[in-house]
């Protein structure tokens, strides 16, 4: 599908590895141009070798976007971006005698500090050129609230507040402001943090893909489907779409198929 996306720019964090990757792979066929943000040149590096046969232009920053100077510097060099997706953050599983006062900040620092802190820099910049669209991936444990994901389940909570009271007001502005939720996805990190989990009810870490059985169709997710959906929000085709966070998970969450 066509979704007359050819010729806009996006601006993606976490756009190294899996949702992030993905999304700029999608948006990249669908002829934006991108500006990819990861804490790691090399691996943006082989991200922007493998679009290399797209044609679109692909400009990286290896930055740390809990660094609200480094928001700045993105916000100052790309005022034009039409779109934006937060998608930088790796928040640990644990509960809560399980990640200290440090890791929880820094956790927070990089996703929902950062997602607010972006999103304030570039919804200025899209109001001042006339609009856009803001894209918050952010994880269905913000609805199905887990204690030992505490830290995550607290601040996709928040994230989803947030990204609906912004996306309520924004359309004044002529912006978009969404969310997805994706359930589990087979990403690195979600292998990570089944490990956790397998090393915490069955004792072997090793036995984590034996975590992925309550979901539906027997799979986590792939990326792939969590970026068409962003493709899809960020195009003209979803423009009446604001203020709302949109879950894929197969249903999981409703039938109370936790992880």
């Amino acid at each position: 599908m066509d979704l007359k996306l050819r010729g806009r720019s996006a601006l993606i964090t976490g756009a190294s590895k899996g949702i992030g990757r993905a999304i700029a792979t999608v948006l990249a066929d669908e002829g934006c141009n991108l500006v990819l943000v990861s804490r790691t040149a090399a691996d943006l590096d082989v991200v922007k070798e493998k679009l290399r046969g797209t044609k679109v232009s692909v400009v990286t920053h290896a930055l740390d976007v809990s660094s609200t100077a480094s928001i700045d510097k993105l916000a100052a060099e790309h005022s034009g971006i039409d779109i934006l997706i937060n998608n930088a953050g790796a928040i640990p599983a644990g509960r809560l005698n399980e990640i200290d006062d440090k890791r929880w900040r820094q956790a927070w620092d990089l996703k929902v500090f950062g997602y607010i802190n972006m999103t304030r820099a570039f919804y200025a910049a899209m109001k001042a050129h006339g609009g856009g669209v803001i894209i918050n991936i952010l994880g269905v444990a913000g609805e199905r609230l887990e204690s030992n994901y505490i830290a995550g389940s607290v601040g996709n909570a928040g994230l989803m507040a947030f990204t609906k009271s912004m996306g309520a007001a924004s359309p004044t502005d002529n912006i978009r402001v969404v969310g997805i939720n994706p359930g589990p996805v087979a990403t690195e990190r979600l292998e990570t943090i089944m490990q956790k989990r397998a090393q915490d009810r069955l004792g072997d870490a090793s036995r984590f893909r034996e975590m992925y059985s309550p979901l539906p169709f027997g799979r986590a997710g792939k990326p792939e489907e969590i970026a068409n959906m962003a493709a899809f929000l960020a195009s003209d085709l979803s423009a009446y779409t604001s203020g709302t966070v949109i879950t894929i998970d197969a249903g999981a969450a409703s039938k109370g198929n936790a992880i």
